[in-house]
């Protein structure tokens, strides 16, 4: 039975045995179809990612995405050092099992790098689930939900484009839009949520994203406006570390207000789940560095009355199989996932077969680690930089 299960006396020896041998880096620069503009910043043209490749003794390998973004968690340049120089000693020679015990010594090894670090576990726990033959969900502590619902973010400075785009997706099953505001004027937010309210069906669901593009004094009085649009949340309106404006500001409207920039680490899920800062949390693995430090900030939330989002950054494929992953196995992360850039933003993503979408769902795998192999020569082709 016991042979059955684990997959017999072979996988038995690969999981007593398994060492970490080498780790590469590669930088990518992969060419983008949409401009994104957010109230903290553009991204046009290319994205950067540090690409985390860990070799095993056992011939299994592991793969992680490092999607830094400089106005919001840090840069290519840091991540990718802090993979290369810091966490590669942390790595080489290390039991990939020891999961928790290599991020301790990940943090102990180089503050902060959030990004770097998920890349880093995410890695870890495709070759511990190929290793296992056991889907990252499955490790986690098993799926809740087979899919999760699938939102698109309405970012373009080209409205009428974005309107094309919007249309198309809910033609395809899409009911969840998240439209970037803050950045042309309050005047012309009101006019774009209005076009949307007016050209799409009533099930489609507009949540509102100011990214920090709010200026505080100004924002309560500039909210009621948005709550005749309905919203079904409006995402961090002023700066993260503004945490009394954004307290006085959920107190206020009667749209429930998510916190984003405002919540990083579980220490500021812990003061903003006390005192009742935010009706809602988004948990990225970027800014939470990986997976489970997302889960804990979910169980803090919970234990609070706080549901979560699945928020990302500019992400590849592989980065949004771990999210996806992560959501699967956490129930208090239910109000849908953002993992669109992976289909619809990028040029062209690194897996060597798309990224599970549905009739406007993300689809969980079932197969071991990740769940989807990594196109290593589309990686090559993109880097820009290896390290090795």
């Amino acid at each position: 039975m016991g042979d059955r299960l684990y997959g017999g006396k072979v996988r038995d020896k690969i999981l007593k045995q398994i060492k970490i041998t080498a780790a590469t880096v590669y930088i990518t620069d992969i060419p983008v179809r949409l401009t994104r503009r957010h109230g903290s910043g553009d991204v046009a043209g290319s994205v950067k990612n540090a690409i985390l490749k860990l070799e095993t003794d056992a011939g299994i390998t592991g793969w992680g995405d490092a999607a830094p973004w400089a106005v919001f968690t840090g840069t290519i340049e840091a991540n990718a050092a802090a993979l290369h120089v810091y966490l590669r000693p942390v790595l080489i020679g290390a039991d990939p099992f020891r999961i928790e015990q290599l991020m301790h010594d990940a943090d102990h090894a180089v503050v902060g790098h959030p990004e770097a670090k998920a890349a880093m576990e995410m890695a870890l726990f495709d070759i511990v689930g190929q290793a296992s033959g056991l889907p990252v969900a499955e490790l986690l502590g098993g799926r809740c939900r087979d899919d999760i619902p699938l939102s698109f973010s309405v970012a373009d400075p080209d409205f009428d484009r974005d309107m094309e785009m919007v249309k198309r997706l809910y033609g395809e099953g899409l009911r969840l839009f998240k439209m970037k505001t803050g950045f042309a004027g309050h005047a012309a937010d009101l006019k774009r949520m209005e076009r949307f309210r007016t050209e799409l069906p009533a099930d489609a669901d507009l949540r509102i994203d100011y990214n920090q593009g709010m200026v505080t004094h100004d924002a309560i009085r500039q909210l009621r406006d948005v709550e005749a649009f309905k919203p079904t949340f409006i995402e961090q309106p002023v700066p993260g570390h503004h945490r009394a404006a954004l307290d006085e500001i959920t107190r206020a409207p009667a749209t429930p207000v998510l916190a984003d920039e405002s919540v990083f680490t579980p220490t500021d899920a812990l003061l903003v789940a006390s005192q009742r800062m935010a009706d809602l949390v988004s948990i990225k693995i970027m800014k939470h560095g990986g997976m489970l430090a997302g889960r804990k900030i979910a169980a803090i939330c919970e234990a609070a009355g706080i549901a979560c989002y699945g928020g990302d950054m500019f992400e590849t494929g592989i980065a949004h199989l771990a999210g996806t992953h992560m959501i699967a196995a956490t129930p208090n992360i239910s109000l849908g996932c953002e993992f669109y850039q992976a289909k619809y933003f990028l040029e062209r993503d690194l897996l060597a077969e798309p990224f599970p979408i549905e009739n406007g769902r993300v689809i969980v795998p079932r197969t071991p680690g990740l769940g989807i192999k990594v196109d290593e020569d589309r990686v090559r082709h993109y880097a820009v930089e290896t390290l090795k």
